[in-house]
């Protein structure tokens, strides 16, 4: 099976991660970027640390804001 593209820069690929959401060209998962940017790690810090370019991190949270705008959210008062 060949990957699939999910969003500009980000694929899922069956054989890397299990089909995860990764930074294309990288093992980096969507989810890591996205949890240790919201733990307060710079985007220069998470380039760094895992070899990223501001692409990929831009990628990553354009996917995220494409996933999140697809929701639905119900609220229900108690």
């Amino acid at each position: 099976m060949q990957p699939v593209e999910l969003y500009p820069g980000v694929i899922s690929d069956p054989n890397i991660l299990g089909g995860k959401p990764v930074i294309k060209g990288t093992r980096v998962p969507v989810s890591l970027v996205l949890g240790k940017l919201a733990g307060g790690m710079s985007i220069e810090e998470v380039m760094y640390e895992y070899y990223l370019n501001l692409e990929g991190i831009r990628a990553a949270l354009g996917y995220a804001a494409q996933r999140v705008a697809e929701e639905d959210i119900y609220v229900t008062q108690k």
